[in-house]
């Protein structure tokens, strides 16, 4: 029903940035909250940042001051612009949609991850 797609890993040196997109499609009523997740190799998927539908953003205290979540719903994306990238950042960072589709129910959605690393 709905599709994600993510993009804009990758890797970067400390200090570096990145952005990520994630952009849905399919049938689609309305955005509500949509966040980012992410998951380094052995521990398990935490909450980095989430804006919901009024455009308030709240993020986790680890990357406060660092990244920005944005959200553009004319084209169904939500974005986490990542600044002062540190080692303890690389992990897969994964986009959570919640949505209301065309029959106006409620879907909850997962990107498919994309990895981001930073090294020197």
């Amino acid at each position: 029903q709905v599709q994600l797609v993510e993009s804009g890993g990758g890797l970067v040196q400390p200090g570096g940035s990145l952005r990520l997109s994630c952009a849905a499609s399919g049938n689609i009523f309305r955005m509500n909250t949509m966040g980012w997740y992410r998951q380094a190799p052995g521990k398990q998927r935490e909450l980095v940042a989430v804006i919901g539908s009024e455009d308030r953003p709240n993020y986790s205290y680890f990357v406060k001051g660092r990244f920005t979540i944005s959200r553009d719903n004319a084209k169904n994306t939500v974005y986490l612009q990542m600044n002062s990238l540190q080692p303890e950042d690389t992990a897969v960072y994964y986009c959570n949609l919640n949505v209301w589709l065309v029959s106006r129910t409620l879907g909850d959605y997962w990107g498919q991850g994309t990895q981001v690393t930073v090294s020197s």
